[in-house]
């Protein structure tokens, strides 16, 4: 199976840092973008099969362009108060899922996507 790298966006540095560290124990490639700017150069530049999005800083809007550039790309957003209307617009715009920015709904949702779309 080919290398997984996952580009991670969080605009806390701290909750930054707690996703990276989860994320790393299953994935071999992680960049962690420190601003939003950094993040369609990373995706691109790292060939990212996944980005762990936070959907406050960057908006559903941002998941459409994204979703658009990088068709295969799973992406798991993020949002503090992630309710069913925010998670029907952002899967409605091509997100993989949006949850809650907790380490083990984080990782269980782009690994999950990620097993599916192997599957497929």
């Amino acid at each position: 199976m080919a290398s997984l790298s996952v580009v991670l966006y969080q605009n806390d540095p701290r909750t930054a840092q707690t996703l990276a560290v989860s994320l790393s124990q299953h994935f071999e490639s992680l960049y962690l973008a420190r601003t939003y700017e950094e993040v369609r150069p990373a995706v691109a530049q790292h060939r990212a099969t996944a980005l762990v999005l936070d959907l406050e800083t960057s908006g559903p809007d941002e998941v459409k362009h994204l979703h658009h550039e990088f068709p295969g790309l799973c992406i798991v957003g993020t949002h503090r108060l992630a309710d069913d209307k925010l998670w029907a617009e952002a899967m409605s715009l091509g997100a993989s899922d949006i949850c809650e920015p907790r380490n083990g709904d984080v990782v269980r949702s782009v690994l999950h996507h990620l097993t599916r779309s192997a599957a497929a």
